[in-house]
């Protein structure tokens, strides 16, 4: 799994004119899923992502995580994390997870994420042709990747 984490004051995603999402601060996190990736993957990033300090403390320095800043997630599912761009200029898709793989662990992130914040998780539609909006903080964004733990 991938996910980029952007730290934002605020955040939506409207689909067909539609809010389906939209949070004040907190992350923004696109989310890839992979063929290869296992519930242990899920478990690891999800961690990683509502313990993730990246909000500034009295001293102005990233101490404070989202449960610190009573912050909030819009996950929106992102397949084109897993782009391969080595050949050609067209990007090829294959790594990333069809569907029926990546529906389940997508929506069993959106489960676990809101269990671990101990509140209900903001989403976009997975598939969906989705506007996402947002105000990056800092700039802060963090990329995560369960098969790369750096």
């Amino acid at each position: 799994m991938r996910a980029i984490i952007q730290r934002v004051t605020e955040a939506s995603c409207v689909v067909e004119g539609a809010i389906t999402g939209s949070i004040k601060t907190g992350f923004l996190v696109l989310l890839g899923i992979e063929d290869a990736d296992t519930a242990e993957d899920l478990d690891w990033l999800s961690q990683k992502i509502v313990n993730m300090r990246i909000f500034g403390d009295e001293n102005d320095l990233m101490n404070k995580s989202l449960a610190d800043v009573d912050g909030n997630i819009l996950l929106i599912s992102q397949f084109t994390l897993f782009a391969a761009t080595k050949k050609g200029n067209r990007p090829g898709f294959t790594r990333a997870a069809r569907p029926d793989k990546a529906i389940p662990l997508y929506e069993e992130m959106i489960k676990k994420l809101s269990a671990l914040l101990q509140k209900e998780l903001q989403t976009g539609i997975f598939g969906a042709d989705m506007k996402i909006s947002l105000v990056n903080d800092g700039p802060v964004t963090i990329m995560i990747d369960t098969k790369n733990k750096e």
